[in-house]
């Protein structure tokens, strides 16, 4: 099971000081949130992509490639790589390039993203987005992995002879998580190749999260991967802790309340309630975590959204001090004991690349 945290990048004015910090602070504070998810022990660090204020993430690779350098173990993704507006190509050319740097600790997640106006700025239209999604992965999923591409197809110019630099690691390309909170046609895709699924259920009641994701499983085994229990999903989060729990909701509640993804909606408790937000002492996290594998069956990745809202970074560090000493330690004991054999861990280089080996010896023989 891996554990981390995936960041958004919002600037948002805190609510309890008024003080807003500048672009600048708010990309460093993401460089020293992933610094401080490898000292506790964490597995992954993610980045949003955002092409829009209040966000700052526009260039997941540049950010991801500087924390690469100052860090040795964590692996390194995307939450999420917006596959419909980016070139596939250039996706091809800098996953690449950034795996090679972090010396193979990188993965992604791809997504249509969750801002409308994105489209056009790119020169796309919303209406395509399903379309693009399928046909921009399937030639990316053929750059990484063909030396040389011939191709064409509705939504770029086509390409003829054309090699993708620098070609994969060991030439295994990164393995790939496609995210959706809502798009039965995603999680089919997912499916389809033997992907896996991310269902970033932040805003989303169990019941929803669930028929995608049995969606998924029921999918990833009709096209031949494994058993549906074998397949492999991915799950956001989000959580504020103190000691007790009246001190965390007390604390937590005016973040909330002016949160640029919960403000204006339901109550916290009521999204409490009736989603993943767990807000409340170390024990509560524990329990409530647990449950997610009797609602969505044996998973492999849990993403915990760290930094947002306006939080100041002494608090996201000391929730990260909490969550590495007190939480992630119970947390990976639990779900390594009631995780069936059977059940794969979820894939990184080391373990696409024995796979490959694998598979070249087989071939061989």
């Amino acid at each position: 099971m891996q554990f981390g945290v995936f960041t958004v990048g919002d600037v948002t004015t805190d609510p309890v000081t008024g003080h807003t910090v500048s672009e600048a602070e708010r990309i460093k504070a993401m460089v020293t949130v992933a610094k401080k998810a490898e000292e506790i022990g964490l597995d992954v660090f993610a980045t949003g992509e955002h092409h829009n204020p209040p966000f700052v993430p526009s260039s997941p690779t540049t950010l991801l490639g500087f924390i690469a350098a100052q860090t040795s173990n964590i692996i390194l993704s995307t939450s999420t790589t917006l596959i419909t507006t980016n070139d596939p190509v250039k996706i091809a050319e800098d996953y690449a390039m950034l795996q090679h740097l972090a010396d193979g600790r990188v993965d992604l997640m791809m997504g249509r993203g969750n801002t409308g106006p994105v489209y056009p700025w790119f020169g796309k239209d919303i209406r395509d987005g399903i379309a693009l999604a399928v046909e921009n992965y399937a030639l990316l999923r053929r750059l990484w992995r063909e030396d040389v591409v011939s191709w064409e197809g509705r939504f770029r110019t086509p390409l003829e002879g054309f090699t993708s630099t620098p070609r994969p690691l060991d030439g295994v390309p990164p393995f790939v998580w496609h995210g959706s909170i809502r798009s039965p046609e995603i999680a089919e895709q997912a499916a389809y190749y033997g992907d896996g699924f991310f269902h970033n259920n932040i805003f989303w009641p169990a019941d929803h999260t669930a028929k995608l994701i049995d969606l998924y499983r029921r999918r990833f085994e009709h096209y031949g991967h494994g058993a549906a229990d074998q397949a492999i999903v991915g799950l956001g989060g989000q959580i504020f802790m103190r000691k007790n729990s009246q001190d965390a909701i007390r604390e937590y509640r005016p973040y909330f309340d002016h949160s640029p993804i919960y403000g204006g909606g339901p109550s916290m408790e009521d999204t409490m309630a009736e989603t993943p937000l767990i807000v409340g002492s170390p024990q509560e996290i524990i329990e409530r975590t647990l449950t997610f594998r009797e609602k969505f069956g044996d998973y492999q990745r849990q993403l915990f959204i760290a930094d947002h809202a306006g939080l100041p970074l002494k608090t996201v560090l000391e929730q990260m001090d909490i969550l590495g000493e007190e939480i992630i330690p119970v947390l990976r004991k639990e779900f390594a004991a009631l995780k069936p054999a059977h059940v794969p861990d979820a894939p990184n280089h080391e373990s696409l690349k024995a796979a490959a080996e694998r598979a070249k010896e087989l071939e061989a023989l």
